[in-house]
């Protein structure tokens, strides 16, 4: 794969962190043309999406960092501040809260900023894949499928033939893009159909995944999903009725 676009004087532009920077922007337009759809001021919504983007790398790097402290595969300080370890999760739950914080300071309703935002959050999250693909990260199993790929270049690098699960993912996270979308007017809690959506994909995933299980033979991220989903629908069923009062 392409893991690195270029190195200039001795600084590497890695393929993962321009389409995250993509998947950022992306996400952030998708996110405007739905606030400009409910009349919502543009600068503010700028502003917030600010404040989630920082949550979520911080976030990000965050979950990485106390997770491989845990597994005792490396200090704190040095996953905090090494360039990989940008997991999901982690993001997800940073850039949660900080938005939430962003959305109380400028009085910004959240739950209508969460239900804006996350259709745009789906498709930069599938960018983001593309970046995992690109440098050979995430991937799964050892495999002969046709469309399998080896990774010489990855990280762990992999001459042997695997799952793209990173693709795999791109091709989940795009039709719930699509269909969040489609139900951006009729849904009663769109984040809450987002994270459970979210949740039901990552917990098929990860079957092709080389994850290690931790419980009842599921991996941590599929224990994460099912929280996800848990989270989502229980949102969902809430405003779903608080609607119908």
């Amino acid at each position: 794969m392409y893991p690195e676009i270029v190195n200039l004087w001795g600084f590497s532009i890695s393929s993962f962190g321009v389409m995250m920077a993509v998947g950022f922007l992306v996400g952030a337009w998708i996110t405007g043309v739905r606030l400009q759809e409910r009349d919502f001021d543009p600068e503010i919504a700028t502003t917030i999406l600010l404040w989630i983007m920082s949550g979520g790398i911080l976030g990000s790097k965050l979950y990485f960092a106390i997770d491989m402290w845990a597994r005792d595969q490396s200090s704190f300080n040095a996953a905090l501040f090494s360039r990989d370890g940008i997991t999901w999760y982690g993001g997800l739950i940073g850039g949660t809260l900080i938005g939430a914080i962003g959305c109380r300071v400028h009085r910004v309703n959240i739950k209508m900023f969460a239900d804006s935002v996350c259709i745009g959050a789906a498709v930069g999250q599938a960018i983001g894949r593309v970046g995992c693909f690109l440098v050979g990260d995430d991937y799964g199993r050892v495999t002969d499928v046709a469309w399998a790929v080896a990774f010489p270049k990855g990280a762990p690098p992999t001459f042997e033939t695997v799952h793209p699960t990173q693709l795999y993912e791109v091709a989940w996270l795009l039709p719930v893009a699509a269909l969040l979308w489609s139900r951006r007017r009729a849904s009663p809690f769109l984040f809450g159909e987002y994270i459970a959506l979210n949740g039901v994909g990552r917990l098929f995933i990860e079957y092709w995944r080389v994850n290690p299980r931790v419980a009842l033979g599921m991996t941590e991220p599929q224990w994460i999903g099912i929280g996800l989903i848990v989270l989502g629908l229980s949102g969902w069923l809430f405003y779903r009725f608080k609607n119908a009062e």
